[in-house]
Parts: structure tokens; sequence; C-alpha cells
């Protein structure tokens, strides 16, 4: 975002982390307090755009001026599509205040007068402000107060999810529990296109799935409001308010419920949704399966292993209605799992669901190097040709360099990963992200084509013949490289990439021998 050549978000957070450093708070203390002030702020800005139309009179008010002689109340504000803020909670009020006042009750009195008049939000804002000292809150109500009146209300939601992203980084591996980095959730909603319908979430953390589903909306001129029904489950409290909080103060309203999604499912979710879209957490242990086992979200039997990645993609899987969408994020390790896990993936392969999968490099989580694989289910593929086929892209090579330790994808990179699908499945690429240099690069005739070290189209034949694999790599294969364009670092990666599958392949035939040499023994 820039507003008068200044990165306003930017300069807003290394105001408040200033504050931060200096008052001896941990990230998780400051969070949500900050994020519920970024709320208040974007609320008032709203609330005083829309007090200016209505009481005017203006011509786009659905309500009245001065003339109609009656007090213009709480109502009129609903039906602008506006919170309505009583005197209390303006920032105005709230920027009155002098340092002898006890600000952080006056701020908690704002929150609670904000959800009296807005059941939607009840129980949802942070009402914790009197922890803080009086120096603090008021130099960060300055802060927000810098905001420019003048910036467009989706600025606000760009702010929140700023902040959003600073405190995941500060709060390291707590922080990837509520926040997945905007580079895979962007492509993930760019390759299922969620256009029209109904989203879930079920570890919706932060919300970013739903946010980032309306912006593609907006994106392609229509209106997420109309268009998209929000339904959410997160099985932590104040991850839950700050999902509520996301959606308000992007414009946006869901049903979003507390709730383990291991065990609940708030929602009702199979066969109920047009698109699903999850960041879950990777490898979970000790998930109860006795209390699963007649659950009717898991169609294709409960893994014996202790290890809950296959409840998810079947939950995932089931939520779909027979055209639904899923895009997901999951460990590595899901793709080649063997055993009980082989064979759930076998029968998800042969139902064909399984659509597009997408590996991606290390350091692109804040505090986590480990790679990821994502799925994309597309059940409407059954009634087209590419029912027996699979889209593998390798995307471990695509990346752009934000620091030593962390990779991002441009718009255009994020862009160009998604044309693949689109040409896969027959559609016409897109140009929106100055994607077209790439797309010429790589497919110059604008069709579909396998390029190695890039993407690969399988038959379901030949991913049997891989032992019912997802993992790209097995499919794609390793790009031609001239010796005058070597490289050493991406040789290594390369090399360090065909070491990874040799030694999975081996231990794969370890087991396979010793198997068969524990047959060979009970025989005897």
């Amino acid at each position: 975002m820039n507003h008068n050549g200044n990165h306003i978000e930017s300069r807003l957070w290394a105001a408040a982390d200033e504050l931060r450093a200096n008052s001896r708070l941990k990230s998780s203390e400051y969070s949500v307090p900050v994020l519920g002030l970024v709320f208040l702020r974007y609320a008032d800005h709203r609330f005083q755009a829309a007090a200016a139309m209505i009481e005017g009179g203006g011509s786009g008010s659905k309500s009245v001026g001065r003339s109609r002689r009656r007090t213009i109340g709480p109502d009129d504000y609903k039906a602008q599509g506006v919170l309505f803020l009583p005197e209390e909670a303006r920032f105005g009020t709230l920027m009155r205040l002098t340092e002898a006042s006890n600000i952080g009750e006056a701020i908690n009195e704002a929150m609670r007068a904000i959800e009296v008049h807005n059941q939607d939000l009840k129980g949802v804002l942070p009402r914790n402000y009197n922890r803080f000292e009086n120096a603090l809150l008021m130099e960060l109500l300055k802060t927000m107060n810098s905001i420019p009146m003048d910036i467009e209300g989706d600025a606000f939601g760009r702010i929140y999810e700023y902040f959003l992203g600073n405190f995941a980084r500060a709060e390291g591996q707590k922080g990837g529990e509520f926040f997945t980095p905007l580079a895979l959730v962007r492509l993930i909603v760019a390759i299922i296109e969620p256009f029209h319908g109904r989203i879930y979430d079920p570890a919706c953390g932060s919300g970013g799935m739903f946010v980032q589903s309306a912006r593609f909306v907006e994106e392609h001129r229509k209106n997420p409001g109309s268009d998209l029904s929000i339904f959410g489950q997160e099985k932590v409290e104040e991850t839950v308010r700050l999902g509520k909080m996301n959606l308000a103060v992007h414009g946006l309203s869901g049903d979003i419920r507390e709730g383990n999604a291991y065990y609940e499912d708030l929602h009702k979710s199979p066969g109920r949704f047009d698109f699903v879209m999850a960041n879950p957490p990777f490898n979970v242990d000790r998930v109860d399966k006795e209390r699963l086992k007649d659950d009717p979200r898991f169609p294709f039997g409960l893994p014996r292993v202790d290890n809950g990645n296959y409840l998810w993609i079947q939950i995932f899987y089931s939520a779909l209605n027979e055209n639904g969408r899923a895009g997901f994020v999951m460990a590595n390790s899901a793709s080649d799992a063997r055993s009980s896990e082989c064979d759930i993936r076998r029968q998800i392969i042969a139902d064909r669901a399984v659509d597009v999968m997408v590996a991606v490099g290390s350091n692109f989580f804040y505090t986590v190097t480990l790679p990821c694989t994502l799925w994309f289910f597309d059940k409407a593929k059954r009634k087209t040709d590419r029912a027996d086929q699979i889209l593998f892209i390798d995307a471990r090579h695509i990346y752009t360099q934000v620091d030593r330790a962390h990779r991002d994808w441009t718009p255009a990179q994020i862009e160009f990963l998604a044309n693949i699908a689109r040409l896969y499945r027959g559609e016409a690429a897109e140009n929106l992200h100055e994607s077209a240099d790439l797309m010429a690069e790589h497919f110059p005739d604008g069709t579909y084509i396998d390029i190695p070290g890039l993407c690969k189209v399988a038959t379901i034949e030949e991913v049997e013949a891989q032992g019912f694999s997802l993992n790209p790599g097995r499919y794609v294969g390793v790009k031609a490289r001239e010796e005058d364009d070597f490289d050493f670092r991406e040789r290594l990666e390369e090399l360090n990439e065909e070491l990874e599958l040799l030694t999975l392949e081996a231990r794969e035939l370890e087991e396979r021998i010793a198997e068969n040499v524990g047959k060979l023994l009970e025989g005897e």
C-alpha cells in the first residue's frame, strides 16, 4: 500500500514495534490488543464517512437527512453496512483523553460499547487494555490516529494483514498456527478459483484464506459479499477472535466457530461445500481415533499410524460437494506415506479427485525451513478429459529471496504457476500481474506442454507405477542445463533433491526387502 509516497503499514508497524520493545511486553501479549486498535480505527473511519453522508443526506445514503426530523440511530448505519459507534467508542473521544485518565478502561469500554450495538461482534473484541500503561496506550492511539482519513477502506485490511504477518514472524513457531504465508494462500486461491459459492476452512486460523478469496473475487470484478459464503472452524479461542476481526476489517462476514476439527464437525461438512482451503497443523500425533471411527468424514478409513495428516486430507475431501474444489498445505511426507496412509491415498486417486500437486521449496514459512506440498482436489474433473490425469508442478526453483532465511513469490510468479494449471485445464492464461513474459518463455504457443524440471501431466497408470506417490519430484524430473550455465548453488540444490529421491527409493527398497525376508523366515 502506498499513500503519498509512504508505505503506511510499514511505518505504523515500525512505530508500534518500537513501543513494544520499550515496554518489555512479549509479542504474544501485544498482538491482539494492537490488532484490536487497528480494528477500532477502521470502524471509526467507516463510521465517520457514513455519518457525513447520512447526516448530510448524501446521494448515496439509503437513509434520511435532517429533513426527516427524526433522530438518526444505529439502524441508519446498519442500513449502510457500517458498524454503529456510540460516542464513547469513537476514536476522537479516545484521543481527547489525558494521560491522567484511565485509558485502558476507556478502550475496554469502547470495545464493550461496540459489541452492545453490534451483536455479530459479541465476545470478539479484546478488552484487556487496562493491563497496559497509560503512556504506551496513548502512543499507540496516536500511532493509529496517524492513518490518513482519505485512504481506501481496504487499506485497513492490508494494515491488519501486515501486522498479522509481522506478529506471526515475531511469535516464531506459534505464529504459524494463525498465519499462513500470503504467497501460499494466494496460489491456492488462484488455482481453485473460488468465484462463487460456500467456502470452508476447518483450520481457519486468522481467516487469511477467506480474505484472499474475497480479494481474488474482487480482482475479477465480482462482489465477494454476495458471491461468497464463509464458514470456518478454529480450535483456539483467541485465534477465532483474530479471524472475526480480520473479516470485519476487510468488510466481510462469515460463520467462524470455535472447536477442535478432529472431534467436532460444527458445520456438518460432508458434501456441503463448493471450496475448501486450509493450512492444517502437520504430523499431529495422539489423536483419539476411537472417537472418530463412525465419523462420515473419513470414508476411506482411519490411518493406523499415529499421525493426523490423512485425517485432515479426508476432512477436506469429504467436505466437498460433487463439483467442489479444495486446495491445502500439507507436509511433504504425506505424498509418499506408506502402509494404511498409502491405501487411503490410493482410494482418493482412484476416485479421480486429485487434480494438481505443487512442490514448494524451503524457507517460505517464517520459522520453519521445511518445504511443503500443496494438494488440490477437483471432484468435477471426473466428468472431463482430465479424469485420468494429475498435473504435477515443481515450484521449488521458483522464488524470490526476501532475506537470507526467507523466500517468497512475486504476484507474477504466483500468476505464472496458476496459469500452468489453467492451461492444463484448457483455460486461457491470465495476465493481471505481469506474468506474460514468464508464460511466453515457457509456453510460447499458449498451450500446456510438459517441461522437465517444472511440470508434467501424469496418468493414473503412471502414478500407480510409482506406488501411488504424489511427490511431484518423481514425475517432473530435472531441468536440462548446459555446462557453461553452471551455477553452484542451484546445482547443489538439484543434486540434493536427487539425493532425497534416491534416499526415499532406497528406504522403500529396504522396507520391501525386510518385509520379504520376514515372510521367508515365517515360512521356515
